[in-house]
């Protein structure tokens, strides 16, 4: 299913998004955490600036 929404972003008005992957350490546990979203190519640089 994972692959049926990329290969979606590929054709058509899709191009215009892109699938950014943040990584952020927790300040209590030390482990990593990992935030998926499917953005605007206009507002990529907005997503990896807020925390």
């Amino acid at each position: 299913m994972a692959k049926k929404a990329v290969a979606a972003l590929k054709t058509g008005k899709g191009r215009v998004f892109t699938k950014c992957i943040k990584m952020t350490k927790s300040g209590k546990t030390g482990a990593y955490k990992f935030r998926e979203e499917i953005v605007h190519n206009d507002r990529v640089s907005d997503f990896f600036d807020r925390k």
